[in-house]
């Protein structure tokens, strides 16, 4: 198995001494290294399989994991394994240890949505915009491990001083719902092993060893956590590129890098410079774009994939133009390689470009699809369904009981739960309990408060079977008795009310087989619903040509790359210019240079449209920092020459001829 590895591989993958930071290069296998390791750990060096977590950033990255080491070791062995995200490893601790968190075990997890309505509860007079600041800077406070104490010293301008203003009642709000968010799920476990040293070596000894994808992209808290479970052993193997360091704004911290060399004066650092996906003139560009950067580790990626194509700058018009442009090199290089739309991709820095290229590839009768779209799970008629399983889980989950008692209506109002509420806000309970108690009849009139309860018995007795019966029949005997697909019909236009239907249908399918799988029912499957994406729903076989910004590119590959609106102002960002923040921009820029295989297309415009106005725009700076060496200068080659338009002609008609 170490033999298949290069040099660097083989020694990351077998080095055991201490910790070990291993700087993984764009395309430089770095997946491959880890599945490695971890059966080097059991195979070789006869370590337990349920002593060994590796943690990813998503659930894709996990799953391509586990079936990769499932590949190496035996099935069983596997199994035992823990491959999950930082936010998985988050719930399990918590749930084991949520007595000390001061928590049930069947704690609800609040997603963005849930939470956004806690905050503007609580921030009545506040307009949108204002929230959305509270919600974003009370969910970085909290990956920085900043506690409401600590924040209303350091709010210093008003969004902060509202925020801290919120922060205490907002975390009360979780509480009284036996609820965490997901940044609690990494914050949490991290203050717990800090006030509960029993609990943390619990769990030292339970993961022995630790391997981290995407170190790059940890926030403060994690990496606490992660030192907190290494302990100073230090038995662990970071994997990540600083050159890819592009979530700061999600509170990724890539001094974090640093800090692991000072925490770890015995750190190993391992260099994987070799690339897997790409050709040289792709790779020399982007060597020389991030050299531009102060570098914390200087690599430079290189492969044997031959010198390959110029990277093309193209000039064009304005936004249409660009479209029309991408899209006529694009058929007529499909056309000329043989190769399928899928092959193809087109990046760019926000998801307000993607409106022109999207009418481009409708007109041009062009198959795509969309990455970083919309989740499944954030839909309507999911999270219709999944509100009566966040009920089941945790009674007193009161936004799970507000949804699932108004979807569909059961001649509840407003009137009705505003009363409810006051009785069970007096009585500090939550809503489900507060409907039961004798009280509750000198607040609620008694027709409305039948009706409650007779939704609190079904749940009830929806709970007692979920526990006990197979997950997919308990979730179509629900869904049948709540009337869900009648209402939709009642409620929606038959098309839009078909796509639900045929969703939820999907949804009950996936669950059901999940819970086979894994061997869980209902309640267990939903405590970690929020985490799960619906991966089995992802079509690979389907031939479009992808769209994706930049931040979810990465990861990614395509054999031919377009990546566009390389303008200053757009790439880097307006912002990162004015607060000097370019760096992150260039990292995101190699970012979608390393994405292509085989052949790179850059575009920029002359002039963009913004606020109704035309603006003159220039050319990024990053396409004057890719050099001379990998690039073919841009002649205004928007416009084809009658000369090259003809010797196209030709190659075509020959190429037909043949056929």
């Amino acid at each position: 198995m170490l033999s298949t590895l290069n040099a660097p591989q083989r020694e990351a993958a077998k080095y055991l001494d201490g910790p070990c930071l291993v700087l993984a290069g764009a395309g430089s296998g770095k997946t491959r290294v880890i599945t490695a390791k971890i059966a080097h750990l059991v195979q070789t060096c006869g370590m337990d399989p349920r002593n060994i977590a590796a943690i990813t950033f998503t659930n894709k990255a996990a799953k391509e994991m586990q079936e990769r080491i499932g590949k190496l070791i035996d099935s069983r062995a596997a199994s035992q394994l823990t491959v999950c995200t930082f936010h998985a490893l988050g719930v399990r601790i918590v749930r084991q240890e949520a007595k000390l968190a001061g928590l049930k075990p069947q704690f609800s997890i609040l997603d963005s949505s849930d939470t956004a309505q806690i905050v503007s509860d609580l921030a009545t007079n506040a307009d949108k915009a204002m929230l959305k600041a509270i919600h974003w800077t009370i969910s970085g406070w909290k990956n920085a491990l900043i506690t409401p104490q600590d924040a209303e010293k350091l709010a210093s301008d008003e969004i902060e001083a509202a925020a801290a203003k919120l922060y205490p009642a907002y975390e009360k709000t979780l509480r009284a719902y036996q609820a965490v968010d997901f940044d609690d799920l990494i914050a949490l476990p991290a203050r717990l092993f800090d006030e509960h040293p029993d609990a943390r070596e619990r769990w030292q000894n339970k993961l022995r060893y630790l391997l981290v994808d995407e170190y790059q992209d940890t926030n403060r808290a994690q990496y606490k956590l992660l030192r907190q479970i290494a302990g100073v052993r230090g038995a662990f193997t970071a994997v990540g590129d600083d050159d890819q360091a592009i979530y700061a704004w999600r509170g990724a911290d890539v001094e974090n890098l640093n800090q692991l060399a000072r925490d770890y004066p015995s750190l190993r650092v391992i260099k994987l410079e070799q690339n897997y996906r790409s050709t040289n003139r792709i790779l020399t560009a982007a060597n020389t774009l991030i050299a531009n950067n102060e570098k914390m580790f200087d690599k430079r990626l290189w492969s044997e994939h031959g010198i390959g194509d110029p990277i093309h700058i193209v000039a064009t018009r304005d936004a249409e133009a660009e479209a029309e442009v991408v899209l006529k090199r694009m058929q007529a290089h499909k056309f000329e390689s043989r190769t399928h739309w899928r092959d193809y991709a087109i990046l760019y820095r926000g998801n307000h470009q993607a409106r022109v290229i999207e009418q481009a590839l409708r007109n041009f009768k062009v198959p795509y699809v969309i990455s970083g779209g919309q989740s499944f799970f954030d839909r309507a008629e999911i999270k219709d369904i999944t509100s009566y399983l966040r009920l089941l889980l945790n009674p007193d989950d009161d936004l799970a009981f507000i949804r699932s008692m108004t979807t569909p209506r059961r001649g509840i109002g407003p009137a009705t739960l505003e009363a409810l509420g006051n009785y069970a806000g007096k009585r500090h309970i939550s809503l489900f309990a507060a409907a039961f108690e004798e009280g509750a009849e000198q607040h609620v009139p008694h027709r409305q408060l039948e009706a409650v309860r007779e939704f609190g018995n079904f749940i009830n007795k929806i709970e007692y079977r979920a526990q006990r019966e197979p997950a997919k029949q308990v979730l179509d005997d629900l869904i049948r008795a709540i009337g869900y697909e009648a209402w939709l019909y009642e409620h929606c236009e038959q098309r839009e009310a078909e796509t639900k239907w045929s969703n939820v249908s999907d949804f009950v399918g996936w669950l059901g087989r999940k819970g086979e799988e894994d061997k869980k029912n209902l309640i267990e499957l939903t405590q970690t619903i929020a985490l799960i994406s619906m991966l089995d729903k992802e079509d690979e076989d389907f031939d479009g040509v992808q769209l994706a910004t930049l931040h979810a590119s990465k990861g990614l590959e395509w054999p031919h790359v377009f990546l566009i609106g390389v303008e200053e102002g757009l790439l880097p960002h307006q912002s990162s210019i004015d607060e000097d923040k370019v760096e992150e921009e260039r990292r995101l820029m190699y970012v979608g240079v390393t994405r292509a295989q085989r052949s790179l297309t850059i575009t920029y415009c002359d002039r963009r449209k913004a606020a109704g106005e035309w603006h003159t725009v220039e050319p990024s700076r990053f396409i004057e920092e890719l050099g001379a060496e990998s690039v073919k200068r841009p002649d205004k080659n928007a416009v084809v020459s009658k000369e090259d338009a003809k010797a196209k002609l030709a190659n075509l008609r020959a190429m037909l001829g043949r056929n």
